[in-house]
């Protein structure tokens, strides 16, 4: 099963050379073993912006759609057994010590052949 791991984080969060450190190790050793499939992180939400409405009555927002006291800040993709097994790893990440990591399934739907 594929899971997106969702990094938030408050205005206080600052990195520091250390948790650069052990994010990078983290990636190393989940892309070795086969879990990582891809991860980034995201620019502040000042630099977002929305689009509503569809492609007939498009409306843009600078901004991001949602506020509030987490920012979004870095999402992974990984790919293991279960539910059970994508929180043990998202726990293994540097960041949970440090942010809110939001464990989502994938919905595969979209990836299988119609009919």
């Amino acid at each position: 099963m594929r899971f997106v791991l969702l990094m938030a984080h408050d205005d206080t969060f600052h990195g520091d050379p250390d948790l650069v450190s052990a994010i990078h190790a983290w990636i190393a050793e989940q892309t070795a073993v086969g879990v990582r499939v891809m991860g980034v992180p995201l620019t502040p939400p000042a630099e977002a912006t929305t689009i509503s409405g569809g492609s007939d009555q498009a409306v843009w927002v600078e901004g991001p759609f949602t506020s509030g006291p987490l920012h979004t800040a870095a999402l992974e993709i990984i790919e293991c057994a279960d539910l059970q097994a994508a929180r043990a790893i998202a726990q293994s990440h540097p960041m949970a010590a440090r942010a809110t990591i939001e464990v989502r399934p994938v919905w595969d739907a979209l990836e299988q052949p119609p009919g």
